[in-house]
């Protein structure tokens, strides 16, 4: 169940033509706008510009992005900036290239996996290696952009191309179409390398649990020297079948799909290598259980590297592979950090050209980076903090780049680190600002991008000391910038912490309206409670939790035990224990709010997605009366219908861990729910599927237990658009308005 935050989720739902605004109120002298549901959702985007997957070309001179368009937040077109002569320019028009022809349902699934399943236009691209061209997948087909506008068609048929990549030197072209992987010389025809053996089998894919859970979502990878590839090759056909009805407004569409619930097999997966044109394959030897996970393969010169992680999750094997022969040996294993704990798996790491490796592990409490080499471990980064992403390496100066929370759990920044001799981190970004960043495969300029709560999302490349060399994209909070009408009546956000029951401090933030002395205010609180997210922050929120503040509630979000960053102690109390440790830790956020002389006791209500309307549920069901109304969407109600990879991970499996699923289980206590509940769900839910909401509905049902429901034909697990989200939010606050959850008079 990976989720996004909410600034994260709330950032796919945000731009179009403002509307007309009849409500105005006035502050320190100035007019002020209140927010609408309608305008956060709208277009241009209140968070200004939204940049994504910003890449250096080979040669460094220019610098790709994909920019969304003031009309149409949601489309992406492919833009480039020219370093030499400072200017920006429009490669690709996603409108006037694209066929407009629509995806398959197999391009639809993983974009739903890849969490841009409301995305248009481009949302991936790729460079050749020689600085040329860019490979642009569009509308189901693949495109090759020039530098200098031009734009030819490399494919056109009804099926999708999947997971199109260039090879390593750029001479060959690779995809998946129809269940086989496809190879061809970029200029020419592709042809299937692997064969067709029905519809259980595929060939270069992912499987679901790894686009879902496992944060890898391709099934091939081209050695650097474009001879071998490796393939994936997974089995479905002993994988249940969920019979999933994409109930539409105009009609019902019905999918069979193969969906490894708790406890029942998953996919069986192999792993083979071959050719460019599929000869010489060899199986690679994976280990004599087939029921493992294959977590991660890369290419270190000539040799393969595989990850092979064990179903309990409790043991990650680092394989080295002979590409010739497909024989391995263990490398070195990584283990829990603790008995009754797991692995979180990782993309922080990389192989260097001398043969050692970086590598990010919890194996001291905390998530650091260590150096593997010639059989010795040595620790580069320690402390109560932890390494959030292993940003890049520049094997030439010998400097380590990562993020992390060294300075600040709420605010990410980037650091350097020297490889030969580590010590203390350099800093090389703004303490008043949080930070994201990624690098050129050479480790040489980074690109960041940071926020506060004062700032939307600014995006610029730097030198390796940080030093800033150009703006992608300043979004300087200007008179012309989308959000300039509401500034007046933009508040601040507040931050604190407050004791869990074991002492562990837990931090909240909160936002409140403008406020009447002697008056008491309803509160928001929202929460996602799950592993995973970190909720509380210190960068831009976007809009919407403003636009509930204007209409005079209290924003309010805690991050509970078993939330990410604060180590192995703060995440390990779930443990075959969901819905426990985190209904007590947002109970006590709650308790707290009711101390607040400005906090309406009775006018607390709840709302969570996926995993946080899980929690609703649990929440209402543990302490009846504490809340004053719950708003429960898209939830896991009983863990044996969610798959295998998440839910083992914590829970382990029904059939070894009954009592702890009957213990986590939002089903036997439904009738309990005595407190106002709105349920929300999209009924062509792939991931939380709709049977999660139709066994709460018709256990309450059969309890004569009241609640309130509001379901969404031909949504996924994504319920979000310009026209759907704000009917979601309006709908919620209809219901709190409803139940007397409303600001004092």
């Amino acid at each position: 169940m990976r989720s996004l935050s909410f600034a994260a989720a709330l950032a796919l739902g945000t731009c179009l033509a403002a509307p007309a605004f009849a409500d105005q109120h006035t502050n320190s002298q100035e007019t002020a706008m209140d927010l609408t549901f309608e305008r956060v959702f709208a277009s241009p985007s209140l968070d200004g510009p939204s940049p994504r997957q910003a890449k250096l070309s080979p040669d460094g001179r220019y610098l790709t992005v994909l920019r969304n368009r003031e009309d149409d937040r949601s489309r992406y077109d492919l833009w480039a900036f020219d370093r030499e002569s400072g200017e920006w320019s429009m490669l690709v028009d996603s409108e006037q290239v694209g066929s407009g022809r629509e995806l398959s349902e197999e391009e639809k699934m993983q974009r739903e996996r890849a969490r841009v399943g409301d995305l248009t236009g481009i949302i991936s691209y790729e460079w050749t290696s020689n600085g040329e061209a860019i490979l642009v997948p569009l509308d189901g087909d693949l495109y090759l952009a020039g530098l200098d506008g031009t734009v030819s068609r490399l494919t056109d048929t009804e099926e999708s191309e999947l997971n199109p990549t260039l090879s390593p030197d750029g001479n060959f072209l690779s995809f998946v179409r129809d269940r086989q992987l496809w190879v061809g010389k970029v200029a020419g025809e592709a042809a299937p390398i692997t064969p067709q053996e029905g519809e259980a089998v595929r060939w270069g894919e992912a499987e679901f649990v790894a686009q879902e859970e496992m944060g890898r979502s391709t099934g091939y990878w081209w050695s650097p020297d474009e001879n071998r590839i490796a393939v994936e090759r997974f089995d479905e056909s002993g994988v249940g079948i969920v019979t999933r009805a994409a109930i539409g407004a105009t009609g019902t569409e019905v999918f069979d799909q193969r969906y490894p619930v708790a406890g029942s097999p998953n996919a069986v997966v192999e792993l083979f290598v071959m050719d460019p044109d599929g000869g010489n394959r060899v199986k690679v030897d994976l280990g004599d259980n087939p029921d493992i996970y294959l977590a991660r393969v890369d290419w270190a010169g000539d040799e393969l590297y595989v990850q092979r992680q064990n179903r309990e999750q409790t043991v990650l094997d680092v394989l080295r592979v002979d590409p010739a022969t497909g024989e391995s040996e263990v490398v070195f294993t990584e283990q829990a950090a603790t008995e009754d704990y797991w692995i979180n798996l990782s993309d922080n790491y990389k192989w260097l050209d001398d043969g050692s490796l970086i590598w990010w592990s919890e194996r001291d409490g905390y998530g650091h980076l260590y150096r593997f080499n010639d059989g010795d471990w040595t620790q580069l980064t320690d402390g109560e903090w932890v390494v959030t992403k292993l940003v890049g390496v520049d094997q030439q100066a010998g400097r380590i780049f990562f993020t992390g929370t060294k300075d600040d759990v709420l605010a990410q920044q980037v650091y350097s680190l020297d490889l030969t001799g580590p010590g203390e981190p350099a800093l090389l970004t703004d303490p008043a600002y949080t930070h994201s960043a990624s690098m050129d495969g050479k480790g040489q300029t980074l690109l960041i991008s940071r926020s506060n709560d004062d700032t939307p999302a600014q995006n610029y490349i730097a030198d390796a000391a940080g030093q800033r060399l150009a703006w992608i994209e300043e979004n300087a909070l200007n008179a012309d910038h989308p959000y300039a009408p509401f500034l007046a009546s933009h508040r601040p956000t507040q931050y604190g912490t407050i004791p869990a029951e074991d002492g562990t401090p837990l931090h909240w933030e909160m936002v409140t309206p403008e406020m009447e002395p002697g008056k008491r205010y309803p509160v928001y609180f929202y929460h996602y409670s799950g592993p995973g997210p970190q909720i509380v922050n210190k960068g831009w929120n976007g809009a919407l939790r403003q636009a509930i503040v204007d209409k005079g509630y209290i924003w309010f979000a805690l991050d509970n035990r078993g939330s990410a960053n604060r180590g192995v102690a703060f995440e390990q109390p779930i443990y075959r224990a969901m819905g426990s440790v985190e209904v007590r830790d947002q109970k006590a956020g709650a308790e707290y709010l009711k101390t607040l002389d400005f906090v309406d006791p009775e006018k607390i209500a709840i709302d969570g997605w996926s995993y946080g309307g899980y929690m609703t549920l649990k929440q209402l069901q543990a302490d009846p009366g504490l809340y004053a109304a719950g708003i429960s969407g898209a939830p896991v109600t009983r863990w044996e219908l969610y798959d295998t990879h998440y839910t083992e991970r914590y829970m382990g499996t029904p059939q070894g861990d009954a009592e702890a699923y009957e213990a986590a289980s939002a089903i036997p206590d439904a009738t309990k729910i005595s407190d106002p509940l709105l349920l929300i769900h999209g009924m062509a839910d792939d991931n939380v599927v709709f049977e999660n909401a139709t066994e709460v509905i018709s256990v309450m049902q059969e309890g004569n237990v009241p609640f309130e429901m509001m379901l969404y034909p031909g949504y996924t697990h994504r319920v979000s658009g310009e026209q759907i989200s704000p009917h979601r939010y309006n709908t919620v606050f209809r219901f709190l308005e409803h139940h007397g959850v409303t600001p004092p008079e």
